[in-house]
């Protein structure tokens, strides 16, 4: 139905990605994989969606970043639909599979409370780190994680793991590196206690 109602498969699959990683950004070939369609149909789509103005584009070494336009006039009704975790299984299986987008496989590694990409996921360079886990986890499973993620983004991934206990006061101290992740552009995979919207 909703494939019908926007015109195309393709297209669904992209609001879906886009909308669900709205601080994430992606270039043609990794968006043909991760939404397993086309190229010649991913680029058409991508287009009209660039010339709409729900997506915007970025050139970095040699390649075209496309990530959500979150200044588009209609980006939170766009957002309820797209990048609600309650969608019917047919149209949410954009992501199945995808270590990044997957919580359940984050929930794997032990009690995950809070878990951010940012860095080379965001294409910010202010921050040292590219994923941040904080909670109880087994440190043999979260290897695992990170190097099934590396296998699936191409990419070396660096990362930092602490408990809460200590997460918390650093933030509370300002410590440098957790005050450049908060202040980071990121996308945020699990947040347990709604803490990144304390004061």
């Amino acid at each position: 139905m909703i494939e019908q109602l926007f015109g195309s498969k393709t297209r669904v699959k992209l609001l879906q990605l886009f909308y669900g990683n709205p601080n994430r950004s992606f270039y043609v070939r990794e968006i043909t994989r991760k939404i397993d369609e086309q190229i010649n149909s991913v680029r058409r789509e991508l287009s009209n969606l660039l010339s709409i103005g729900i997506i915007v584009s970025d050139s970095n070494n040699n390649k075209l970043y496309y990530e959500v336009n979150q200044k588009f006039k209609f980006y939170p009704q766009l957002k309820e639909i797209f990048g609600d975790s309650t969608q019917p299984k047919n149209v949410k299986k954009v992501v199945e599979g995808d270590p990044v987008d997957n919580s359940g496989d984050l929930k794997s590694i032990g009690h995950v409370e809070l878990a951010i990409l940012t860095g080379q996921f965001t294409r910010d360079n202010s921050v040292t780190v590219d994923l941040l886990i904080v909670g109880e986890v087994n440190p043999n499973s979260l290897q695992k994680y990170v190097d099934n993620l590396e296998i699936k983004e191409n990419k070396t991934i660096r990362y930092s793991a602490m408990k809460m206990s200590d997460f918390k006061y650093r933030k509370d101290v300002r410590d440098r590196f957790i005050t450049s992740v908060l202040n980071s552009k990121k996308q945020v995979l699990i947040d347990e206690h709604n803490i990144l919207n304390e004061n």
